[in-house]
Formats: structure tokens, C-alpha cells, sequence
């Protein structure tokens, strides 16, 4: 698992901080990255230097070998990109220099990163943050409302700050949405959710347009559609008074609830029906989400774990 030797030949290490000064010159990188830059280089230079060859002679195979082995040692793709990245820079520069003709990472792939899972709560964070407004204000009942039917329909926020009055069936218990590519669906928002839509639509829309014509469910400022940097403005101010350390983004909640369907056992099919997702395989990242969860429940809880 060990990676080559650390020594690089004079030659090699001089070229190298020739190529660094010219960037540092070019971009006025910070000390931090051109370290990087020259780790980087240098690894490869030592790997090719145990293979009797230089990086004025490098082929493609070469570098591609490099990153074979790099990730053979266990260095993670995200890494191993890096490293490529840096070797890309360099032979850009020699091709602009004149002192290669053919730059010879054209054609090499960088290695495919896994797909970042999306931050989420827990069942007991998502309960503290839906009762952190303060319901006997008109904005806090407002807020109250907001987040439970996103959080009990899975709606991105662009979604629930576009709705308008007649997408909702109260009576039913459904929204009816327009989502990405027009696609539209009918998703159900539970009865607390109901609830709390009927109080904030009954005793404070009202109040809050002040005579002002909007056919908004969750009208802003004079009526006109709220924007996301104002709701994210107020699940940051939840998520602090609910004691929320983690970072949290526009949509946790959605992320929240496709997590939470397949924690109690909800069909994947299911879950892409009611968060509008064109491919399952966008859904199927959420079942990596609920699998760490149990886990980690497992870690925590088993005597064997």
C-alpha cells in the first residue's frame, strides 16, 4: 500500500519549480496550492523515475498507469483527481512553453467520484426545527405551515414558494405540482400538515396580504412571490433556535423526507412518484442515505457492533 520513494532527481525538481513560479506568476496562487501542485508532481516524478522515465517523456499510458496505481493504494478518486488535475496544469504549460508538441493527458479520463450524499436530519431534529416558530405570531403560524408541507410533501422550495391556492385541495389532502420539465404530480400532505394549512389559510393570509390581491398560497412582501434566499433566511433561523448545529440547506427538508419514507420501509418507485425525479437513479441515492442511518443506529446500539 505503499506509495514510491520520495526523492526526485535534480532535473525533475527544477523543472518543477520552474513550472510554479511561471504559475504563481500567472494566477498568484496561494503557498497552499502551489504545495499541493508540487507534491503532486513530485509523487508522479519518483513513479516514473522507478520506471526509467521522466516527465519530459511521458505517454499517455504513463499517466494513466500513475493513477491506476495511486488508487490501487487506496487514495480516494476525489485525490487521485487532484493529482491528475496537477499533472494536466503542468503539461499545459509545457505545451505553451514549446517544449512538447502532443500534451499527453488529453485523452485520460479522470477517475469518476462518487455521488456526494445530500445532508439530512433526523426524525427527532426535523420535529425540533417544525416547532420552532412561534405560532402565536403571524409569520411564525405562517412558517409553521410552510415547513410542515415541506416536509410532509417532499416539494422543492422553488416548488412551495411558486404555489398557488388553487394547487392545493384541502378538502382532499393533496397539492398538485408543477415540477422540473413540466412534469406535474399529485402528492398527499398528511393531516397535520392539512391542519396547519387550514389554521395559517383561515387566520393569517389574511392578515399578512393586508388587502393585497395574490393568488399565492404563501404570498411575500406585497404579494409577490417570496424569494429562496428569504426562506433560507428562515430555516437558518429555525434550525439555530432549535439547536441545530449541522449545515443545512434550502432543501433538507426534502432531502428529510425521501430519507424518512424509506427508513419505515416506503417502495423507491413510490418516492420518485412524489419528489418528481425524471430517473430513479436520482432517487436511489436517498436509499445510500437510509442505509448509513440504520448503519450507524446498528453501530450505536448493538452489543456486537
Amino acid at each position: 500500500m505503499d506509495g514510491p520513494s520520495v526523492s526526485v532527481t535534480s532535473s525533475a525538481s527544477a523543472e518543477i519549480d520552474k513550472f510554479l513560479d511561471a504559475l504563481w506568476m500567472e494566477r498568484g496562487l496561494s503557498t497552499h496550492t502551489l504545495a499541493a501542485y508540487r507534491r503532486d508532481l513530485h509523487r508522479f516524478s519518483v513513479w516514473l523515475n522507478d520506471r526509467d522515465t521522466s516527465l519530459s517523456a511521458v505517454e499517455r499510458f504513463d499517466i494513466q498507469g500513475f493513477l491506476a496505481a495511486e488508487l490501487g493504494r487506496g487514495l480516494s478518486p476525489r485525490s487521485v483527481a487532484r493529482e491528475l488535475s496537477s499533472i494536466r496544469a503542468y503539461y499545459g504549460y509545457r505545451l505553451n512553453e514549446g517544449a512538447c508538441h502532443v500534451d499527453p493527458t488529453e485523452q485520460v479520463e479522470s477517475p469518476k467520484q462518487g455521488q456526494s450524499l445530500p445532508s439530512t436530519l433526523s426524525e427527532d431534529d426535523v420535529a425540533a426545527l417544525l416547532a420552532a416558530p412561534d405560532v402565536n405570531t403571524p409569520k411564525g403560524l405562517r412558517d409553521r405551515a410552510m415547513l410542515e408541507l415541506l416536509y410532509a410533501t417532499g416539494l422543492r422550495v422553488s416548488e412551495l414558494i411558486g404555489l398557488r391556492d388553487l394547487q392545493v385541495n384541502l378538502a382532499s389532502g393533496i397539492v398538485r405540482v408543477t415540477g422540473k420539465g413540466s412534469r406535474e404530480r399529485i402528492v398527499p400532505m398528511g393531516e397535520e400538515a392539512q391542519q396547519w394549512l387550514q389554521r395559517y389559510l383561515r387566520d393569517v393570509r389574511p392578515q399578512l396580504l393586508n388587502g393585497v390581491a395574490s393568488a399565492l398560497l404563501f404570498p411575500g412582501r406585497n404579494g409577490n412571490t417570496m424569494t429562496r434566499q428569504t426562506f433560507w433566511h428562515i430555516i437558518r433561523r429555525y434550525s439555530q433556535r432549535a439547536g441545530i448545529v449541522r449545515h443545512l440547506s434550502p432543501h433538507t427538508l426534502r432531502h428529510a423526507f425521501a430519507t424518512h419514507l424509506l427508513n419505515h420501509g416506503a417502495d423507491l418507485r413510490a418516492v420518485q412518484m412524489l419528489l418528481g425525479h425524471a430517473n430513479l437513479s436520482t432517487t436511489q441515492i436517498y436509499t445510500h442515505v437510509a442505509r448509513e442511518r440504520l448503519q450507524k443506529l446498528h453501530k450505536e446500539h448493538h452489543p456486537r457492533g
